[in-house]
């Protein structure tokens, strides 16, 4: 009876995920409500069977910490969360760290004066939200790692990620793709150094456009560090962390703003032209978009981006941001909220992967991402309910 209540929770979950994102709302909507007739007549059985269910499992709480609200993928999630948890009968309290690291433990600790039995966290910092995971872990709470790993600690229990270096992969084959002839200009762009997805993304990005830099396809404009290595197919950290350290944006649109226009200013009539520009997500796309496409020596760009942002969809549209990597997080929700109600329930999540935290290789299951452009918006976004139709101008 246990395994077929979370079957039919899991059910309504997902459900309910995919009518948040506007696709299919009204099929979504009814499916469940037939699964969710199954435990009541389970109901119906023996006594001594409803004896074996513990009653605080039903009552189990999560408690989420996201990194900030300036940023709109989090606050999609925040929507997704709330809606998912509430309808499987699971307390919820949802709390912004706003990229404060201090912030994000106090919030932690919040959570766990309030009793919660499971948090599922996003650092903003991986390395120093060690310290709140293990303040989770010494109250017996299990902590879901969420997107971003926590690093230097044994005190994560799983974590739900799609394959980063993947993400970077599909972007730098995006530029391979688009690219033709040698000499091109080439201009990196990075997460945040303190994040350990920014390390790999930009380690799958590197992967695909190192080769092609070697070979002279494309030459780099605005790394030296990156100049310095580009003849050696693999990067110890360190030297990924030197490279990110020149050409970080730190997830920030303004930062992005402002080192792209710094070097457009820094650099020369030739070393503009038709350029091709790694960019690590959306909201950083968007903004160094803007810088090249102002500058009057770029007579066109590519440019790469993540997330599959409303903003950056309407720019793909219009023609003015490249592609984009979709990463279904309706996908990722509800992969985590299986997990923390398998944990709820007592039960080990699916493990598909594990990933090195620099302690512990965590148990995890990534999922796939697509490449999205011009070509195959309507089918990837729109088509498959990710995004309505109505959130955009300019779909034929």
């Amino acid at each position: 009876m246990k395994r077929l209540s979370i079957i039919a929770l899991l059910l309504l979950v997902l459900a309910l995920a995919l009518a948040a994102c506007g696709g299919g709302a009204d099929e979504a909507a009814e499916a469940p409500a037939e699964e969710a007739e199954a435990p009541a007549e389970e109901a119906e059985a023996p006594a001594e069977e409803e004896v074996e269910e513990p009653a605080e499992v039903a009552a189990g709480s999560v408690g989420i910490v996201l990194p900030t609200k300036e940023e709109p993928r989090w606050i999609q999630d925040e929507t997704r969360f709330r809606d998912a948890f509430d309808a499987a009968g699971y307390e919820v309290e949802i709390l912004f760290s706003e990229g404060d690291s201090a912030k994000e433990r106090s919030n932690v600790e919040d959570l766990i004066t309030k009793g919660v039995q499971v948090i599922i966290l996003t650092p903003h910092d991986g390395a120093a939200a060690a310290a709140a995971a293990e303040a989770a872990r010494d109250a017996g709470v299990k902590v879901v790692a969420y997107d971003r790993l926590i690093l230097d600690t044994e005190a994560v229990d799983y974590y739900v990620t799609f394959d980063s270096i993947a993400v970077g992969e599909a972007q730098g084959q995006y530029l391979v793709d688009k690219a033709s002839g040698s000499g091109n200009p080439l201009y990196l762009y990075a997460g945040a150094a303190t994040d350990n997805n920014a390390f790999l993304f930009f380690e799958g990005a590197w992967n695909v456009l190192q080769p092609k830099i070697a070979d002279g396809t494309f030459v780099i404009k605005n790394s030296s560090e990156a100049e310095a290595l580009q003849d050696k197919a693999e990067l110890t950290r360190d030297e990924m962390a030197n490279i990110i350290g020149q050409v970080t944006t730190n997830w920030d649109f303004n930062d992005a703003k402002n080192l792209s226009e710094a070097n457009l200013t820094a650099t020369t009539a030739e070393d503009k032209g038709d350029v091709f520009i790694l960019a690590p997500n959306d909201g950083t796309a968007r903004a160094i978009a803007d810088s090249f496409a102002a500058d009057a020596d770029v007579s066109s760009y590519v440019v790469t981006g993540q997330d599959a942002e409303i903003a950056s969809v309407q720019y793909i549209i219009d023609g003015k941001q490249s592609m984009t990597v979709l990463k279904d997080v309706r996908t990722l929700v509800a992969d985590a909220i299986a997990a923390g109600i398998a944990f709820l329930e007592g039960e080990t999540p699916e493990e598909t992967n594990t990933y090195n935290n620099g302690v512990i290789d965590v148990p995890a299951k990534p999922s796939v991402v697509i490449s999205v452009d011009q070509e195959n918006v309507q089918e990837e976004v729109i088509d498959s309910g990710y995004w309505d139709a109505s959130e955009f101008t300019g779909l034929e």
